[in-house]
């Protein structure tokens, strides 16, 4: 606790503009950029002892250790390039040292030093609403003009008997081990289990991946079949639509034991430790919402599309709000916490609704997609379907990076409703997309686009040309190419 928030707490309630209550990319942005305006802001975020990630460090490192399998592994590949390189050594100590020098070069964004120096004033503690208005952190009472929910999220522990009674990993833990795993068990479909059961694997660990359904279920069939042959050529033992029956021990083992499949036996499988990688769940049991008059569902926290509450003094944003189209990621939150703060500083409208929000899965090849998939989009009528694979391109070519293909999903007009890119760098492709949703661009805008040669966006630029393949087929088309062809 600050010496500013010790000589407050004898001072009454603290009367800030804006309260944001908790930590994470969220909380930070909303409270750093309001500081910025000259607004007056306390932060009440958990102790240091118990969660003090403002910057989203944890889910860095794993980042970190997908990275460095992917360095390591174009070691491997070297040889498709006539380059001759033995089998790459993993020193662990080193690893571990790569994942925490990314958690701290992210660090000082959001230090105690550089909120001081903007004027907020931070409360580490259990906060939790008196009534609609007023919050309290310790002996701290808050009467803020607007309140900012930005709690996040934690693991979610899946509902199997004796699985709590297991030592287990979460995406926040595992980049901290001592020592790699000899055999992991990855418990989840969500897709930071898929990344590090590939980044794990690539690293030298034996990889087992359990899923209650099928793999990356809200992805694009095709996009997700690509990724499963990837994971299978690793050498990742993979169970689909698998339920875990129960989980236990055995001489210094853990053991998952799988539902019979088609008339057999019960599966078990064995390994050293265990990821659970099952979903995240909203962080609210300590906030006593129901005192605030805040509805909230197993989701999160019940906000319209201004990402109010129903207490109009509170706002909830990120992983802790239930918002529609919105995936779980910092992203979405740091969208979120932009949008608070344009309404709570200049009264702007806020309207999340057919917000271009993108997913992404850093596995190889990556998956990136917004938007409504083809199974969805048919749902709503005539649609047209766009595609063009990375085997056509020129740099995946060269690279060897040609597994891969961008799918375009539009309604009759050529309106982009949907995208799934499944490729090298689909991450920063897709930015182009996200930016032709939110505009409302055509199809036909982003083909008249002009992109450097060779690179992999020209993928996204021809699959837009092709939206204009069916004239090809026009009589007087064809008659004018034949002419062209004959006297060009």
């Amino acid at each position: 606790m600050t010496e500013t928030a010790n000589a407050l707490a004898s001072a009454g309630p603290m009367t800030p503009d804006i309260c944001v209550v908790g930590t994470g990319p969220g909380a930070l942005t909303v409270a750093t950029t309001a500081a910025l305006f000259g607004v007056s802001v306390v932060l009440a975020e958990p102790a240091p002892a118990v969660d003090s990630d403002r910057t989203g460090a944890a889910p860095a490192s794993s980042a970190a250790l997908a990275a460095a399998a992917e360095k390591l592994q174009a070691i491997r590949e070297a040889q498709r390039f006539g380059i001759s390189a033995g089998e790459p050594q993993v020193d662990a100590a080193q690893l571990r040292g790569h994942a925490s020098h990314v958690a701290a070069a992210l660090a000082p964004n959001g230090s105690a030093e550089r909120l001081s120096a903007l004027g907020i004033v931070v409360l580490h503690g259990t906060a939790h609403f008196l009534n609609r208005n007023l919050l309290a952190v310790g002996e701290h009472r808050i009467r803020a003009r607007r309140f900012v929910v930005a709690a996040g999220s934690q693991p979610a522990l899946p509902p199997v008997p004796g699985l709590a009674d297991l030592p287990y990993l979460t995406s926040e833990t595992i980049a901290a081990l001592t020592r790699r795993p000899e055999r992991l068990l990855v418990l989840g479909g969500e897709p930071a289990g898929v990344e590090l059961a590939q980044a794990m694997r690539r690293l030298g660990s034996e990889v087992v991946l359990v899923l209650p359904g099928r793999l990356l279920a809200q992805e694009d069939p095709e996009a997700a079949d690509l990724v499963r042959r990837a994971l299978l050529r690793d050498g990742i033992e993979l169970h689909e639509e698998s339920k875990v029956l129960r989980a236990e021990t055995s001489r210094h083992r853990l053991r998952l034991v799988l539902a019979p499949q088609a008339g057999g036996n019960e599966t078990t499988i064995q390994g050293t430790h265990l990821l659970i990688a099952s979903g995240r769940t909203p962080r609210l049991e300590d906030l006593d919402l129901d005192l605030a008059g805040i509805r909230s569902d197993a989701n999160g926290i019940l906000v319209n599309q201004g990402l109010r509450t129903a207490n109009r003094r509170v706002l909830a944003i990120g992983d802790c709000a239930s918002v529609a189209g919105a995936p779980p990621s910092a992203h979405a939150a740091e969208h979120h916490a932009a949008l608070v703060v344009r309404n709570a500083l200049f009264r702007l409208p806020v309207n999340t609704a057919n917000q271009a929000i993108p997913r992404l899965t850093l596995c190889q090849p990556e998956v990136a997609s917004l938007g409504l998939s083809e199974a969805e989009a048919r749902k709503q009528g005539v649609i047209g379907v766009l595609r063009w694979p990375y085997a056509e391109n020129e740099r995946a070519q060269a690279e060897r990076r040609s597994e891969g293909l961008i799918k375009l999903v539009t309604d009759k007009k050529g309106r982009i409703l949907g995208v799934t890119i499944v490729g090298a760098q689909a991450g920063e492709l897709i930015g182009l997309w996200c930016l032709a949703v939110q505009k409302r661009l055509g199809v036909k805008d982003v083909a008249e686009l002009v992109l450097p040669s060779p690179t992999l966006s020209e993928i996204s630029k021809r699959a837009a040309l092709s939206v204009h393949a069916p004239l090809a087929s026009r009589p007087g088309i064809r008659r004018l190419i034949g002419f062209l062809r004959r006297f060009g």
